[in-house]
């Protein structure tokens, strides 16, 4: 055989190889796409400035809590002059602190905080600002028309977002001024069920505030909470430092707690820039 008919030989057969090896590959790929549709989608695939803030209140026993009471009691388990290590043994209440609000927190059957599907506790952060709003007001609510006026300026929100109430509130949490009114009365900005509603016709994953609840602190009726949380969606409550991201652009991490049938409970939440 020829040297010329070996090398003609030899290079139909990589063309042959290649061609099918193309086309496999393209056919796992359309597979897999088609396998794997998934609604949420990152707003970034990592952190594209190398920046990471965290939206994460340090809280102790002095943390303002809904009902008043601690929300984190240490108790020293072991001392370290004694043993040479030293650990603590913790009391805590899920809903104090930055902590998650799981659907079961507001339905008899609804997914735990450990049943949350991961891919929803990672997903683009949406900041919608009413601090103008909550200066005039301490119980400003996000209404659907806010939500459409954020639409309107910055585009739709993407599937499976979540989507932060940014009013300033956070700069408070050392003040009475953080859960009270001068007269003692809850005081602070949260979600309308207009808002919330419309959100959930979205498919939006979260919702999340800088305050004490899901719901501004005049509510008579926890709506949001009794609408938001049995639809299989979760919340955030306490976040901090949202006044140093931008509106669109950051992915949060939710950092969740993953004790077996829990109701929400406190969480390390960050964003990636």
């Amino acid at each position: 055989m020829c040297n010329q008919c070996v090398i003609d030989g030899v290079r139909e057969n990589m063309l042959s190889r290649r061609m099918l090896l193309g086309g496999a590959a393209l056919g796992l790929g359309t597979a897999t796409s088609l396998a794997v549709s998934p609604r949420r989608a990152m707003a970034q695939p990592v952190a594209a400035s190398g920046k990471v803030v965290d939206l994460t209140h340090a809280y102790d026993g002095a943390f303002p809590t809904f009902d008043g009471v601690p929300g984190i009691v240490y108790e020293q388990a072991v001392k370290f002059d004694e043993s040479g290590y030293q650990l603590y043994k913790l009391t805590i209440f899920e809903h104090t602190g930055t902590h998650i609000d799981a659907p079961l927190h507001f339905s008899s059957d609804g997914l735990s905080v450990d049943a949350l599907a991961p891919q929803d506790l990672v997903c683009p952060l949406v900041i919608v600002d009413i601090t103008d709003k909550a200066r005039s007001d301490p119980n400003a609510t996000v209404e659907a028309a806010d939500i459409e006026a954020f639409i309107s300026a910055n585009g739709d929100i993407p599937a499976g977002a979540c989507v932060a109430l940014r009013s300033g509130w956070a700069a408070k949490v050392g003040e009475p001024a953080f859960r009270n009114d001068p007269q003692g009365q809850f005081a602070f900005p949260g979600f309308a069920t207009s808002a919330t509603d419309l959100l959930a016709q979205m498919d939006v994953a979260a919702i999340g505030v800088d305050t004490l609840s899901l719901d501004p602190g005049n509510s008579q009726d926890f709506a949001v909470h009794n609408s938001w949380l049995p639809g299989g969606r979760y919340g955030i409550e306490g976040l901090a430092n949202l006044e140093e991201l931008p509106v669109t652009g950051a992915t949060i991490v939710v950092g969740a707690p993953k004790h077996k049938g829990g109701t929400g409970g406190p969480a390390r939440v960050l964003a990636l820039l």
